[in-house]
Formats: structure tokens, C-alpha cells, sequence
């Protein structure tokens, strides 16, 4: 019998995503001018104010304030009458230094000998169902937000948006798990009130993600998943009616609240740690990019259709305490699972700092990270600037994504004999 299945998306502009790139722009500063800085900030948004917290162990000092408006406007918060402006919200910064107890468990006179920043369980996870090996709907929800902020930053063919707005794809599935169809799209946008009437207001904007947002997001698949776009689609735009107040001002909004949507939508599963605000270290972060990276490879190589990675650690401790495999009865090889992920251990090094080095995670990479998820995304080289009053500016050429990257396919391929 078909079943459905739906994932959710969010926006640059929710309030959890202003914070979660708050978060990951502050990190990124220190890294850029200390790689060695220890962090864990938080970030609380609301009206007209942003609450900075956590810990850090740098060299380095940042004018902390000037980088959160920045990242505010950047978003395109910059009116006052959205009530939260990156020039006119105040910033209160809470950050201390990080406890000398946790620093001791991780800091080593070896590097390698690093230990894990917490202890947990991290899941990485891929599926042959997308060319990027992102679970669909996720991965349609993700499109659909990222094309409605360009439309907005062009301001031409839908010039009443603002920067607040979800998204939500529900497919059917074959009992072999093949995409049928498309049952329900829900795209919920912040606008002006560009009209007097709520019911005209509403027409035109559900008529404008139908006719100009969704053929955009379409062009981008592939021509076997474009068929799943049929006129059959249910179509919830704005379902609660006018959506003016919105972002910070609408609803408050903290670092780490949509670890979802940051990973596979609700597939696979996920060991409950945020990422935003958080270096390498902290192996929530680093362990569920090496555990992703490990799944989108064997996938790739062929050992199994999906995959589910999970990896944990003891705070301290440098070899993680377990590294499992899932491949829901659909590997390729005549492996078990068990006999997949003692394989696996032997061609990847799951200590806190081989990660680090393998991945090139002590770069300031995490912005480009904190909104449409951090896995599915092209890897990709490219110099990013930072400037500070206390510091001077730096230019670094950096790679972005690199657990996203096909390169272990040939030593896998090798290992399991394909």
C-alpha cells in the first residue's frame, strides 16, 4: 500500500534561522583569526533585540555586536517596520569563557589525540532518491525557500515579500519506495499589506507561488522528478490568512531549534545535538558531517541504495565508542550491516581530530551552513573576507561543504570488491 511522507523548510528569515546565522557568523570570525577558538554561543532573537551567549577560548577579540547586525541586514531585515532592523536592534553580549573542566577533556599535548568535546550519538544519512542523495521532500521544501528570497531580492515578479516564510512538500510512495507524486505543497511567505483587502491580498499571493514560484522550483529538477508536479497538487499558500508580522518580531527565535531541517527532514534519524555556534570540537557538529559523508559515499559507490550512519562518543575519550550501519535491507553487497560498518571503520578515522583535518572543519566555513541545511549542498571553493577593528582584514580561500564530496567512492569500491 503507497504511503506518504512530508518534510519542512524554513527561511533565511525565520526567527530560528536569523539566530542559527548569528551564531555561525560569530564562529566563523573567530576561526578566521584564531582556528584554534573553542566556541558554543547561542543566539536569542526578538523584538528589537538580540540576546548573544555561550562560551569561546580565543586569542582572537571580535566587535560582536557590529558582526550580528550585519548578518541581520544581510538577511534583509533593514526596515523598521518589521520591528527588528540589524541598525537598529540592540545586541547584548553574554559570552564567557569556556569551563577549564570541559577544555581539559578535549585540549592534548597530540592533536590526534584530541578528545571528543561532548558525549552523544550522531546519524549521517543518504538515499539514491535525489542526485544529491537528500531525502525529496526535504530537498523540494529546501528549493522552494531558497527561490522565493531570490524573488524577493529581486523585488521584480514578487515585490511584496519579506524575509520570513516556511515550506512543507508531502509525496506518496510505492511500497518500494519509488516517488509516485506530489500530494500537498504549504508555502507560508511574510508580505507587505499592499492591499486593504485581506482576500485580494491573498489571491495574489497564492496565485503567484503557483504560477511563478513552483514552475522556478520545478526547472531545477530533473525531468523524471518534474513529473511528479501534477495538477493534482493540494495547495496550502498562507493557510491561517495574512502573514504581515512576522521574523523576530512574530515569534522569538533561538539558535539550535530546527536540527530537522538542518539534516534529512524527518528520514534517517538524528542524535538531538544542534550544530549552529558550535566549532569542530563539538562533535554534534563535526561527527554528523563525517557520518553524512561517510553514508552519500557508500551510496554513491554502490553498497546500498540508503544508508544510516550512526557514530557516538564518550566526552574525552578520542575513539568514538561505536560506529553502526542501516541499510534498510537494501545493500548491494552480500555483507550483513554489522560486517558493512567493520569495513567502514577501517577506511574512515572517526577520532575528533582526524575529522577535523579530513574534512578541513577548522576553517570558518559554518555561515553558508545555518539556513536550507547543511547536508545536500555542492561543495565548492571560494574566499570569504573578515574584517575587524581590533584585528585588521583577513582574505581566506576556503572550502565549503567538503562532507559533501564523492571522494572515498574508488577506496570503497576497492574495499567492498564493486
Amino acid at each position: 500500500m503507497a504511503y506518504l511522507f512530508t518534510s519542512e523548510s524554513v527561511s533565511e528569515g525565520h526567527p530560528d534561522k536569523v539566530a542559527d546565522q548569528i551564531s555561525d557568523a560569530l564562529l566563523d570570525h573567530f576561526l578566521a583569526f584564531d582556528p584554534d577558538s573553542k566556541v558554543a554561543c547561542e543566539t536569542l532573537v526578538t523584538t528589537g533585540q538580540v540576546v548573544l551567549a555561550g562560551e569561546v577560548k580565543s586569542k582572537t577579540y571580535l566587535d560582536l555586536q557590529n558582526i550580528a547586525r550585519e548578518v541581520i541586514n544581510n538577511i534583509g531585515y533593514t526596515k523598521g517596520e518589521y520591528q527588528f532592523s540589524g541598525d537598529s536592534c540592540g545586541v547584548i553580549s553574554l559570552i564567557h569563557e569556556q569551563s577549564q573542566d570541559i577544555n581539559q577533556g578535549v585540549d592534548r599535548v597530540s592533536k590526534e589525540e584530541q578528545g571528543a568535546g561532548d558525549q552523544g550519538m550522531m546519524f549521517g544519512y543518504a538515499t539514491k532518491e535525489t542526485e544529491n542523495y537528500m531525502p525529496l521532500a526535504l530537498d523540494i521544501s529546501h528549493k522552494i525557500l531558497q527561490t522565493l528570497a531570490e524573488l524577493r531580492k529581486e523585488g521584480k515578479e514578487i515585490p511584496y515579500l519579506r524575509p520570513d516564510a516556511k515550506a512543507q512538500v508531502t509525496i506518496e510512495y510505492s511500497d518500494n519506495d519509488v516517488p509516485q507524486r506530489i500530494v500537498t505543497i504549504v508555502v507560508s511567505t511574510q508580505h507587505d499589506a499592499f492591499d486593504e483587502n485581506d482576500d485580494t491580498m491573498l489571491s495574489r499571493i497564492k496565485r503567484d507561488v503557483i504560477d511563478i514560484l513552483i514552475p522556478r522550483v520545478k526547472a531545477q529538477l530533473p525531468a523524471d522528478l518534474q513529473k511528479l508536479f501534477t495538477d493534482d497538487i493540494q495547495y496550502h499558500i498562507n493557510p491561517t490568512g495574512k502573514f504581515v508580522i512576522g521574523g523576530p518580531h512574530g515569534d522569538t527565535g533561538l539558535t539550535g531549534r530546527k536540527i530537522i531541517i538542518d539534516t534529512y527532514g524527518g528520514k534517517g534519524a538524528h542524535g538531538g545535538g544542534a550544530f549552529s555556534g558550535k566549532d569542530p570540537s563539538k562533535v554534534d557538529r563535526s561527527g554528523a558531517y563525517a557520518s553524512r559523508h561517510i553514508a552519500k559515499n557508500l551510496v554513491a559507490a554502490g553498497v546500498a541504495d540508503e544508508v544510516l550512519v550512526q557514530v557516538s562518543y564518550a566526552i574525552g575519550v578520542v575513539e568514538p565508542t561505536s560506529i553502526s550501519i542501516n541499510t534498510y535491507g537494501k545493500a548491494n553487497v552480500d555483507l550483513t550491516d554489522g560486517e558493512i560498518a567493520r569495513v567502514v571503520e577501517k577506511l574512515f578515522d572517526m577520532r575528533p581530530a582526524a575529522i577535523e583535518e579530513r574534512l578541513k572543519l577548522r576553517n570558518p566555513i559554518y555561515l553558508e551552513t545555518a539556513v536550507y541545511g547543511h547536508m545536500g549542498k555542492q561543495p565548492r571553493t571560494t574566499t570569504k573576507v573578515f574584517e575587524s577593528p581590533y584585528n585588521g582584514r583577513i582574505e581566506k580561500e576556503v572550502e565549503l561543504f567538503t562532507w559533501e564530496k564523492l571522494d572515498y567512492i574508488d577506496k570503497i569500491k576497492e574495499a567492498f570488491s564493486l
